[in-house]
């Protein structure tokens, strides 16, 4: 996986903002969701359109995280991005920024009917937890999806940041999360672009101007479950 190092000039300016490196000195796991973006075939699987190799490699840290958020207390909500809508709502991006070629395998891969939809394999995906369908870039951006909604119904106020891809998708989601007031905390190797470069150039402006970077370790290290953080309060 991407072997992500906080630049010392970002340290530097994040403390100088806020007077420490990072916001969250604890996660409150019942109001905090794991939110996992794109981790379809589509951009996970050998040999699909937009394969992105490097986030079969986080597949492992995902999982942790789910299981230990699920045990403290959180919600998981998986996202998978869809066609349906796409010629619609996001016309500019499909007709202008696309060669038909490439419109067109994009429109059939991520049909709701195609392998190229369904969530990677090795994803340890439950029952219980949240899926959400979205149909652009960012989940929260207005008639993207209906996770705002969802989060709110539970009184989530928190939400980690992962999946695929790094720059693109978590990026844009987690941005639009902390511009609604959630508590954004982006997972540093459970998030995957296309290069390091990518990677870390978006982990570095995140860290700067919108929210916490963590590694799983980390923010696992900070989960105070439902129990721990009623007993601070009573």
């Amino acid at each position: 996986m991407h072997n992500y190092v906080v630049p010392a000039s970002v340290k530097d300016r994040v403390v100088s903002r806020m007077g420490k490196l990072l916001a969250h000195d604890s996660i409150e796991a019942d109001h905090t969701a794991l939110i996992v973006i794109d981790m379809q075939n589509y951009y996970c699987a050998p040999g699909f359109p937009q394969e992105v190799p490097m986030a079969r490699e986080i597949v492992p840290n995902i999982n942790r995280l789910a299981e230990a958020l699920r045990a403290a207390g959180g919600a998981v909500a998986w996202i998978q991005m869809t066609a349906i809508g796409a010629l619609e709502h996001w016309a500019n991006y499909q007709t202008r920024m696309l060669t038909p070629d490439r419109q067109k395998k994009r429109i059939a891969g991520l049909d709701e009917a195609s392998e190229g939809f369904k969530l990677f394999s090795e994803l340890a995906v439950l029952p219980g937890d949240l899926r959400v369908k979205k149909n652009n870039y960012s989940a929260f951006i207005p008639g993207s999806s209906d996770i705002d909604a969802k989060l709110k119904a539970r009184a989530i106020d928190t939400v980690l940041i992962a999946g695929t891809a790094t720059n693109v998708c978590c990026e844009s989601t987690a941005r639009d999360a902390m511009m609604l007031n959630y508590k954004v905390i982006m997972v540093s190797d459970s998030t995957a672009a296309f290069t390091d470069e990518e990677h870390a150039g978006s982990l570095n402006t995140f860290m700067l101007f919108f929210g916490d970077v963590m590694s799983t370790n980390e923010a696992i290290g900070r989960m105070a479950p439902v129990s721990d953080h009623k007993t601070a309060r009573e």
